[in-house]
């Protein structure tokens, strides 16, 4: 605005001058070859300033235009990669929200466009498995790896997203592979070593799973319900892994090689009785569970134990039944008396268990216990009363 002022106002003054020279014109000539060039001083300012004026004016245009044409350029250039930012956002979104469908195509679609292709390939494929899509989300996998970076640029985190995928399609081999590669950072991040635990189990190496899950033992933010889960299936595996391949001298071994610490561990000891239990190998058997039964301290595992295909009970039953002398009708002993029973096959012992457990009015029979009462019964012939026990159930 101020210079268009002083610009106007150099204009009025050049007319109020002008009349002042006119007495004294001036006089100029400009030659350049035969072409002669011939005005007053008066014209020539007057001209030079108007010039000056108009080539501002147009300075000033052509600037405005210029920004007006590099905005418009813009717009039309990136456009795609604003849709494709915008359609990223949406997809990560309803991811959030569990509309997977709506997820993986926005995701699909944004990869190529946006800046964020690594993990919009990535989420598009966890969505895409969650639709139970294997084939999609493999086929965003492979595009992930003809992108041309290396996952460990990508971050830890891209890793883990990519094992997932590949346990979930039981691709073990590529699970490995990958998870090898980041060997080092298991001790240092926790879900790198959740993953090593899971995958070992999975590949029937429980006893690589049983050395990492003592160092998950030691991390905070991995839950003891978690743990006892990996136990479970680590050291069942191991137990049937080492009687089937080796022998029962081989097992025994195993287990004296334990450490206290685990000896005691309730979901250790179950696993081991079962294995156990199932290949009818008693005496070891009687020699751990016959002291638990009679010390009845821990009410957890015998719970647990009771239910055991377990060949020969009779120690068993005896150490149950010299609780049941001191109080005949206690309801935890009458249950495992009757479950101790029906593995012995027993059935009489176990109908008249089960029959007194069900004649307390004070307690509600539990479900194995009404299922165990019916077995019992069905094996002597008793095939009314025991629907009449299922229905009633």
């Amino acid at each position: 605005m101020i210079k268009f002022i002083v610009l106007v106002l150099l204009f009025f003054a050049a007319v109020a001058i002008s009349p002042i020279l006119i007495g004294e014109k001036g006089y100029i000539l400009i030659a350049m070859g035969d072409l002669t060039i011939e005005s007053t001083v008066v014209t020539a300012g007057l001209f030079l300033i108007v010039l000056f004026v108009v080539l501002l004016v147009a300075l000033k245009a052509f600037r405005g235009g210029l920004k007006l044409s590099i905005g418009t350029w813009n717009k039309v250039a990136f456009a795609s990669k604003r849709r494709g930012e915008r359609d990223y956002r949406k997809g990560i979104a309803a991811y959030l929200l569990g509309d997977y469908q709506q997820a993986e195509h926005l995701l699909a679609k944004s990869a190529e466009p946006s800046s964020q292709q690594p993990t919009a390939y990535l989420v598009a494929a966890k969505a895409a498995q969650a639709q139970s899509l294997e084939a999609n989300a493999a086929h965003y996998l492979q595009l992930l790896e003809h992108h041309g970076e290396t996952l460990k640029n990508k971050g830890l985190e891209s890793v883990l997203v990519n094992l997932d995928i590949f346990i979930s399609q039981q691709e073990f081999t590529k699970a490995r592979e990958l998870l090898d590669q980041y060997h080092s950072y298991i001790g240092q991040d926790s879900r790198l070593l959740a993953l090593e635990i899971k995958l070992s189990i999975l590949e029937s190496r429980f006893e690589n799973a049983i050395s990492f899950i003592a160092k998950a033992r030691k991390l905070k933010d991995i839950s003891a319900e978690q743990i006892k889960q990996w136990d479970a299936k680590a050291y069942l595996g191991q137990f049937e892994q080492i009687i089937r391949e080796k022998d029962n001298q081989a097992l025994n071994d195993f287990w004296q090689g334990l450490s206290r610490k685990e000896k005691q561990n309730d979901i250790i000891v179950h696993a081991y009785c079962l294995v156990l239990a199932e290949n009818q190998i008693t005496e070891p058997l009687d020699k751990l569970l016959v002291p638990v039964v009679k010390k009845a301290r821990n009410i957890d595992l015998i719970n647990a134990i009771k239910a055991l295909p377990i060949a020969k009970p009779d120690n068993l039953i005896a150490a149950t039944q010299k609780h049941l002398h001191s109080d005949q009708h206690n309801t935890f002993w009458l249950s495992c008396l009757g479950h101790f029973a029906l593995a012995g096959k027993d059935w009489s012992l176990a109908e008249r268990a089960f029959h007194s457990l069900n004649s307390n009015a004070d307690h509600q029979m539990a479900t194995e216990d009404v299922q165990g009462y019916a077995k019992a019964l069905t094996e002597q012939g008793k095939y009314q009363p025991a629907a009449e026990l299922l229905l009633a159930q």
